[in-house]
């Protein structure tokens, strides 16, 4: 399967509590709902063409339990993203969750790379990341992802969790996809590539690189 990541991004690197005041609070975040006021409907588009790909779901343990008080009661047949997360195969990486309550879902526990790396393995279409920053920052680690699916909201919050920190590996990326939304979410979908490096110089009295 191929590995898929998609993440909702503040323009400051934040992807921690977007959408609901009290979804996410570890650490002291007060400032999550911050999604809500962009979701239109290129927003809703965007998503749901993710979920028309998804073969399998793979979630950190977090971010399973965010999700599945509220999506495992959405019963709408018309809502793609509620048919994608209930019905399809989901995998939850952890070592403490021994009792999951959500319809398809398979615990991992061990060594999440080496799940990964097997699941990877496996015949078929996406296997797709979403939310689950502490598992996305892991696997871009050790080079698992295939495709970022990233939007970015045009709003700051501070601090809070980020996808790419300062300890992770430096990546270039290939643009695949982008477009703007109308309410201004830039959304990009990008394959990792070579890390470059240059220098820009004066030939002649021209710039060069």
């Amino acid at each position: 399967m191929r590995l898929t990541v998609h993440t909702f991004l503040t323009l400051d690197g934040v992807m921690q509590g977007p959408g609901g005041i009290d979804e996410d609070t570890s650490g002291g975040f007060d400032r999550g709902g911050w999604l809500v006021p962009y979701a239109d409907q290129d927003f809703g588009d965007i998503v749901t063409g993710w979920f028309t790909k998804a073969e399998a779901i793979l979630l950190g343990r977090t971010t399973y339990d965010l999700m599945f008080p509220y999506w495992s009661k959405v019963s709408d047949p018309e809502n793609p993203v509620a048919a994608g997360l209930n019905d399809l195969p989901k995998y939850v990486i952890s070592n403490t969750l021994t009792d999951p309550q959500w319809n398809h879902t398979t615990v991992l526990d061990g060594n999440p790379v080496q799940q990964v790396r097997e699941l990877k393995q496996r015949p078929g279409g996406e296997l797709q990341v979403h939310g689950s920053c502490g598992l996305a920052r892991t696997l871009h680690a050790a080079g698992l992802i295939d495709e970022y699916r990233l939007l970015v909201f045009p709003v700051t919050v501070g601090d809070g969790k980020r996808l790419f920190t300062a300890d992770a590996p430096a990546s270039g990326f290939t643009r695949v996809d982008s477009r703007v939304t109308g309410a201004g979410v830039s959304y990009s979908a990008l394959t990792p590539a070579e890390f470059r490096r240059g220098n820009f110089s004066v030939v002649d009295g021209q710039e060069a690189n």
